[in-house]
């Protein structure tokens, strides 16, 4: 397994792991839990930030600019008269 596939199972993994807390955070019945989710949620997402930021860095998580004309076409397909 090369660098680039830990780094994406990382990433995913995380990610799921985001969901998870988030969940957690949505659902918890008491103050304390939920401050517990939302801090473990909190340093997930930075921790997920910061594995996506070197993977970009590296080339690994390309992304693509959106086409203006496209994202009008769906904010109208959307859009609350």
């Amino acid at each position: 397994m090369d660098d680039k596939n830990i780094m994406e199972n990382l990433l995913l993994t995380t990610k799921g792991v985001c969901d998870l807390y988030l969940h957690g955070t949505v659902e918890s019945s008491t103050q304390n839990v939920h401050q517990v989710f939302d801090k473990a949620l909190k340093d997930s997402l930075c921790m997920q930030d910061d594995i996506y930021k070197k993977m970009s860095a590296k080339g690994w998580y390309s992304t693509q600019q959106a086409d203006s004309a496209q994202i009008q076409k769906v904010h109208n397909q959307y859009k609350i008269s």
